[in-house]
């Protein structure tokens, strides 16, 4: 059955009233206003990088320099490379932790439940620096083992959350068919409570991608570090503006992708016959379940 079966075409839904004539005018209006607004920010920051001369031939001059380039495409692979490891191995622990989150065993849940609230309310430079100062780890794995340790914590309370929003009836009905618990949460809970869970995975990893920049902090030299470096050997007034607008499009560039990514995922799940949901008549009595002996 429809949506519009369910509701009829009555020009509301279930969760809100449609807006009539006059709602719409408004809300025309407010988008128009918000659009002027938005343009005149951008048009007075532009008026602030021509007054500052930002776009003279002098300042945008020195990355044509190959030196200088080859200097940031090393900089943009480190941090590529911090970010594979980091979102790899975020994704391995907040299963993990989520597993223990969701176990019946007592203590293990507690202590599941203990490493979930301790790096989560942990600020992550403190963790990466504690690595890095403390423990005298290299730089690259400092920020990954800090990075892993944020966002990991942070996406096993996704992963729960994600399988526990599913239906009881799910899990009971799989219990009653016999199946264990690890085929029930890998055949019937976690396929579908990925794709719930799969905007708030990419936004976390985006939050990841965001803080691989703290590593210039420990002297890894990423994106932002090599950015750094470049301005620090300019010999012109405010020399880390043009290296800012270089780099900050470079930086929504990639987080775009990953948005990008988790919808061409999203959509092509739902083409996925295997993730669609099948309506299947009630059984009469009698009926034997299928895969069963008569």
């Amino acid at each position: 059955m429809t949506a519009h079966a369910l509701h009829g075409d009555t020009g509301s839904t279930a969760l809100y009233d449609l807006p009539g004539p006059r709602a719409r005018r408004r809300h025309f209006l407010y988008g128009i206003a918000s659009t002027v607004v938005i343009l005149a920010l951008l048009g007075w920051l532009l008026h602030l990088l021509f007054a500052t001369h930002q776009f003279t031939t002098a300042k945008w001059r020195p990355f044509a320099y190959e030196g200088i380039q080859d200097l940031l495409l090393e900089g943009l692979g480190n941090t590529l490379k911090a970010f594979a490891y980091a979102s790899v191995l975020s994704l391995l622990l907040g299963a993990v932790l989520a597993s223990g989150r969701l176990s019946v065993h007592r203590p293990v849940r507690w202590l599941a439940t203990l490493c979930v609230e301790f790096f989560r309310a942990m600020p992550v430079l403190v963790m990466i620096f504690f690595i890095f100062v403390a423990l005298k780890v290299q730089p690259l794995p400092a920020l990954v083992a800090g990075l892993t340790l944020y966002n990991g914590s942070v996406l096993a309370e996704v992963f729960r959350t994600g399988v526990d929003s599913v239906e009881k009836g799910q899990r009971e009905a799989a219990y009653a068919l016999g199946m264990r618990k690890t085929q029930v949460m890998t055949h019937v809970l976690a396929p579908q409570a990925v794709r719930a869970m799969l905007p708030t995975i990419i936004s976390q990893l985006v939050v990841a991608l965001k803080d691989t920049s703290l590593g210039f902090l420990i002297t890894y030299e990423e994106f932002l570090h090599a950015g750094k470096l470049i301005a620090s050997n300019l010999d012109y007034d405010l020399p880390f503006i043009p290296v800012v607008m270089i780099i900050s499009p470079i930086y929504i560039g990639m987080c775009m992708l990953l948005s990008w990514f988790a919808t061409w995922v999203a959509r092509r799940q739902r083409r996925n016959p295997k993730t669609e949901a099948v309506d299947v008549a009630p059984a009469e009595p009698g009926t034997a379940l299928p895969g069963t002996l008569l």
